[in-house]
């Protein structure tokens, strides 16, 4: 395939966001061109904000313009996203009422909460919902609202007015960036709004994320890292800077 440079990087980063990732060796034979030049197309990407770089490859950050699907986040990171929703799940402590986000990891920790005794689960994950509603012992509150296809949750006012009603123990968060500088931010306005009130409602916040999320910054802010209890990820996150965002207050665990 013969392009010039810039039709070649609007391609890499066309097929990262389809796939989700891209590899260095891979593309350099798609395009016929040297590893080092794919390098240097990816560079020039993470220089434009749309690609963060990995060893060997790299992966697209999310933007007012671009989620990836929770289709895409369930072939991503399983292992550490499997470990990071285990850890989390053991701090529910004697939490009875909770809200789970959405997203795949969200999901995971949904699966990993204990059935024996009772729990209140508000959630605007439909795939939430549905891992819980066989549990006898969880009540599950699902926020209504338009359902956003690429995510399967619900947003906009309704879902807002009936999470604004509730005080809930403990909120299992998400987000498609965490910094120190910008605090826990995702695309859309309209989820920002469901995960702002879901911070404000709650007593205590845990955020569980890959160490991927960590340094990324998207659209739209809804919470601080100061508002967090704990932040659980897995090694991949460094531990100097896995103390850094301690040092703002949360206890941060790397599993």
């Amino acid at each position: 395939m013969t392009v010039d440079s810039e039709e070649r990087r609007r391609e890499i980063l066309r097929i990262a966001r389809q796939e989700g990732s891209v590899d260095v060796t891979e593309l350099a034979a798609v395009f016929g061109v040297a590893k080092e030049t794919v390098r240097r197309d990816l560079r020039v990407l993470e220089e434009h904000g749309t690609v963060r770089r990995t060893h060997g490859g790299g992966y697209p950050v999310e933007s007012a313009g671009f989620e990836t699907t929770l289709a895409v986040r369930t072939t991503r990171h399983l292992p550490e996203k499997t470990r990071i929703a285990n850890a989390a799940a053991r701090l529910l402590g004697d939490a009875e009422t909770l809200f789970v986000d959405e997203g795949f990891t969200p999901q995971l920790i949904a699966s990993a909460l204990p059935r024996d005794r009772p729990l209140t689960v508000v959630t605007a994950s439909l795939a939430v919902a549905h891992v819980l509603a066989g549990a006898e012992k969880t009540t599950v509150l699902l926020l209504g609202g338009r359902l956003r296809p690429g995510t399967m949750a619900t947003v906009d006012h309704w879902a807002a007015r009936m999470l604004a009603g509730f005080v809930l123990d403990l909120a299992f968060i998400g987000a498609n960036g965490i910094s120190r500088a910008h605090g826990l931010t995702t695309p859309d306005p309209a989820v920002n709004e469901v995960k702002a009130l879901a911070v404000a409602a709650a007593r205590r916040r845990i955020f569980a994320g890959v160490h991927t999320k960590f340094g990324a910054s998207s659209f739209c802010r809804f919470a601080d890292v100061r508002d967090l209890e704990a932040i659980v990820t897995d090694s991949g996150l460094s531990p100097s800077e896995a103390h850094r965002y301690h040092l703002l207050g949360p206890q941060v665990l790397r599993v």
